[in-house]
């Protein structure tokens, strides 16, 4: 904080010269724009610009988890970047050397997918634009969408060092892309194998276990009759069929077994027989193995090796032939009978019923919930389908002794299991633990056309030679005595295989940058939990393995922005916002066109005008951007899911607005500050106590900071703004202003002006904008101004802090409030002033005197050694006395009083059941319980003190 320098400049340039710039109204759209275009031109995100000071330096660094360039930022965007930014302007203005790493993602599925439904309104399709040009098509989206996004971040105030900036298919990247995938296939991590993976129709290429989405539907099960191949007796009786239950008759041409458990006594005369298909009567045999439910349909299943996951494993397992039926498109391929070749799955499910239905084969259908495989991208249901693809081996042991021959998944647990990377909350630490200990190998290539190629060449008789380039592939085959042409792998990797790599690539990895020495690893990783095995894990992976590093030290996880009822943010649902509507504002109409465009559903577009009409019937009014930080810094509670409720941030818009006329009323008061002399100021009551309350505010807040929790943060700003310094100090100032000596008064404009200016200081990092341009209306032209966000935050000063202080503003609080109460239950007007006769601590009540007059709305007040014995309504907080000198009716007043006893006795109650739990007393911090037995004993004494009142009121005789 600055310091403040009295009887240093000349009168001419005081704060009066300029104060009135501050407008009476704060315009949050004004400030943001101003401000934006000032830190950028100015340099001060870049790193190195943290304040000077005198502690050792430390850096702090967070990259982004990089938007996709897919449109716009949502909800959960804007949580993300602003819970970052918040810990990068703390740790900016606290002396740590910061840098905030920007980016984007190409996000290949994604992206493809939009460009290629912006052609199919043109009636443009890929196929016929060819791969050239639509990656051309491709560029010229990202061109735009990425500067869209990247001009949205900045709306949001992010402080990022855009000199940084980076995109995952930039020339650096894609060099680290290269260098990764060449070193681990090298070391023996990545291979190329023939497998069942899940299939996207739609999008024709292979998608990872992560991006599938599984949905619930009702559908069927049918029993089909499969016969035995030759008639046989068992002992008890004669089986001349089986019969399996299936969700898919149409798998039925794939069929390679029938699988029973070997438990199951009910066909273990079964085992190693055969019997044929329904249709194409093939003959099969029945195996036993106990991945089989006993109790699903009728203990049998058809083993399809190739569109079924556990089946194929089964396959592997008994050797059994693998024989696909689908082809890419997911139509029936020449595999099955010619009736079938080239039907859909659908089409094909229905004919196949039909005709089992004729050859008598069908025993039953019945209604039954099935799990569908979405692709979370496309919404294609999935085929698992056996295809070549590349894959990240995980879970075998690495030939590389530096890491004692362990797996990624054993080096990635291993990080985390001693701590070297934290959690926050710490409990998704067991959910980490248990995904790394199930993982499966990572499937990285995509048949897509846009995202990094994959760097393999293939000789004519089959050989893969992976490098570099192509001319060192060249060279890898003729150093083996290959010839010919070498065929480029037409697929690209997966967009995580490039974002996994984003620790260091972003860094200058693979070469042995300044950068890549001091930034890595980062300090703390801000995202979704949705993306933990996505992302988080990879990255902790392949990181470790390529540089020996860890990724970043700590990994704090954030729950999903939901809407005010909870419920998932979508586009079908008509439920989404955007942060810059928010910021800037809608109207209604537009408002709605925006939430219904892409849908044709008009049941559905009806749904959504109605609601929308319903919830903003006046559109959305812009709320600028700190108003949306400071929400979403109130809602980062970690780990939880956050039901976003726009009339929350209303209100923090009206606490903008507090804000900034308590900043006019300082300003103003205080424009004469730099003429003061400090030597001769004499500091208040007032004055110490919001002074000691602003230094346990900035304990409060150091403490939120370390632990992560901006919920926290901004709960203790807001309520010591609002509540104390904007509700109570500000008015007790007045007073000050008004009634008290010179010295007095000077030590009072002191007060509110460095009080202000530390409120701004530690309110930047969640409201950048408001903050500076108050901050800047603080400083005399005299001062060389900079910027707000390289100012030193706020260190406790514990020589400021005064309990005793506190604990006598408590009292006055109290008195003020009982004399209110008195006069409510009078119903006396605040306009009617009324005379007030107090018994109590005299030198306390004397100082407490105008504070009283004025809150309480007092003709006058008298401090007195025994309160009179009249009939007055009288109230007693702890020792004192407090009686209004105006006429009751003692029936009335004891009835007043009863009522009192009552609450105070039921509050009593409540303190000693909480003081009477152990876990409570164990397990609450100490504060916290001896603040709760001193209220005990407030309240005790004040009990004791109304039935002595009442007994008093009893025995007045009245004239």
């Amino acid at each position: 904080m600055n310091k403040l320098v009295l009887n240093e400049y000349t009168k001419k340039d005081t704060l009066s010269n300029y104060e009135d710039n501050l407008s009476k109204s704060f315009d949050p759209s004004y400030i943001e724009k101003k401000w934006n275009s000032e830190w950028e031109e100015k340099g001060y995100f870049k790193s190195g610009q943290q304040v000077k000071n005198d502690k050792n330096t430390e850096d702090f660094i967070i990259q982004f988890p990089p938007p996709n360039v897919t449109g716009t930022l949502h909800m959960g965007h804007a949580f993300n970047q602003t819970v970052m930014d918040c810990f990068v302007r703390y740790h900016r203005m606290s002396g740590d050397n910061t840098i905030f790493i920007p980016g984007t993602d190409h996000a290949g599925i994604a992206t493809q997918m939009v460009v290629e439904r912006q052609l199919d309104k043109k009636n443009i399709s890929r196929a016929s634009l060819g791969k050239e040009k639509f990656i051309e098509e491709i560029w010229k989206w990202k061109d735009h969408s990425g500067n869209t996004i990247t001009n949205q971040v900045k709306r949001l105030g992010v402080s990022a060092d855009w000199d940084k900036e980076y995109f995952t298919m930039d020339s650096k990247m894609s060099l680290g892309v290269v260098e990764a995938f060449v070193r681990l296939y090298k070391d023996g991590l990545i291979y190329r194998g023939k497998r069942l993976v899940n299939w996207d129709p739609h999008l024709l290429t292979a998608v990872s276990d992560l991006e599938v989405v599984t949905e619930e539907v009702n559908g069927y099960m049918w029993y089909i009759s499969y016969p035995l191949s030759k008639e046989f007796t068992t002992e008890s009786n004669e089986i001349k069929k089986i019969i399996v239950a299936t969700t898919r008759p149409e798998t039925i041409f794939a069929d390679s077994a029938i699988c029973v458990n070997p438990k199951d006594h009910r066909y273990n005369d079964l085992i190693g027989k055969t019997v044929n298909v329904p249709l194409i009567n093939k003959e099969i045999p029945i195996i036993a193995d106990d991945f089989v439910d006993i109790n699903f349909g009728t203990g049998c299943v058809k083993i399809t090796p190739a569109h079924d996951f556990n089946d194929y494993e089964c396959a592997l397992r008994h050797n059994l032939p693998i024989v696909e039926i689908f082809t890419k498109n997911a139509h029936l391929n020449d595999n099955v009978p010619e009736k079938y070749r080239g039907l859909d799955r659908t089409q094909a499910r229905k004919i196949v019923i039909e005709d089992i239905i004729k050859s008598n084969s069908l025993v039953k259908e019945e209604e039954h919930l099935i799990m569908i495989p979405k692709g979370d991208r496309s919404g294609a249901i999935l085929e698992p389908m056996i295809t070549n693809q590349w894959f990240v081996s995980v879970s075998k042991d690495t030939n590389n002794q530096i890491f004692s021959n362990k797996s990624l998944a054993k080096i990635a647990l291993e990080e985390v299991d001693t701590n070297r990377i934290k959690f926050y909350p710490e409990n998704w630490k067991n959910t980490y633990r248990q995904w790394i200990n199930n993982i499966q190998d990572w499937c990285i290539s995509r048949q897509l056309w846009w995202g990094h190629s994959i760097p393999a060449w293939y000789s004519e008789d089959g050989q893969i030679f992976v490098a570099r380039n192509e001319e060192e592939a060249y060279k890898e085959a003729y150093d083996l005595g290959i010839t010919g042409t070498l065929t480029k792998d037409p697929d690209v990797l997966d967009t995580w295989f490039s974002s996994a790599l984003v620790p260091f690539t972003t860094l200058g990895w693979p070469n042995d940058t300044l950068d890549l020495n001091k930034y890595l690893p980062s300090s703390i990783l801000v995202t979704g939990f949705d993306i933990i095995f996505f992302w988080v894990t990879r990255m902790i992976m392949l990181t470790k393995y390529l540089t020996g590093k860890i990724p970043f030290r700590d990994v704090y996880i954030h729950g999903l922005v939901r809407d005010s009822d909870g419920k998932k943010m979508s586009k079908s649902k008509g439920n989404t916002l955007d942060p810059i509507d928010i910021i800037d504002g809608i109207d209604l109409e537009n408002l709605i066109k925006k939430r219904t465009f892409g849908l044709f559903n008009n049941k559905q577009v009806s749904s959504i005008e109605k609601n929308t009409r319903k919830q903003f019937p006046k559109g959305i009014t812009g709320l600028g951007t700190d108003s949306l930080r400071f929400t979403m810094a109130s809602y980062a509670t970690l780990g939880r899911d956050i039901n976003f409720d726009i009339k929350r941030c209303e209100g923090y818009n009206n606490f903008c607005n507090k804000l900034w006329n308590a900043s006019r009323f300082v300003l103003i008061n205080a424009k004469d500050i730099s003429m003061i002399d400090k030597s001769s100021v004499e500091f208040s009551f007032a004055d110490k106590w919001i002074k000691s309350r602003l230094q346990n505010t900035i304990l409060d807040i150091e403490k939120g900071f370390s632990e992560y929790r901006l919920d926290n943060i901004s709960t203790s700003i807001y309520r010591f703004v609002w509540d104390e310094f904007c509700d109570w100090y500000l008015e007790m100032a007045k007073v000050n202003l008004q009634q008290f000596s010179d010295s007095q008064k000077n030590a009072t404009k002191i007060t509110l002006f460095n009080v202000l200016e530390t409120i701004l200081l530690l309110l930047h990092p969640i409201m950048p904008f408001i903050t500076e341009e108050l901050w800047q209306k603080m400083q005399t032209p005299s001062l060389n101004k900079t910027s707000i966000s390289i100012q030193s935050y706020p260190k406790i000063n514990i020589k400021e802090v005064d309990q005793k202080i506190e604990s006598r503003f408590l009292d006055l609080k109290s008195q003020i409030e009982s004399i209110r109460a008195l006069r409510g239950s009078m119903n006396i007007p605040p306009s009617h002033k009324v005379p007030l006769i107090i018994k109590g601590d005299k030198k306390e009540l004397s100082i407490n005197t105008p504070y009283l007059i004025y809150f309480s709305k007092l003709e006058k007040m008298e401090i007195v050694d025994y309160i009179p014995k009249i009939n007055a309504p009288l109230k007693i907080v702890g020792s004192t006395h407090i009686m209004l000198n105006v006429r009751i009716d003692p029936k009335e007043e004891l009835s007043r009083l009863n009522t009192e006893l009552f609450k105070i006795s039921q509050e009593i109650d409540k303190s000693k059941i909480k003081l009477g739990n152990i876990g409570f007393v164990k397990n609450a911090p100490i504060k916290v319980v001896e603040k709760e037995k001193n209220k005990l004993e407030i309240l005790e004494k004040t009990l004791i003190s109304l039935n002595k009142q009442c007994i008093e009121i009893k025995n007045i005789k009245y004239d």
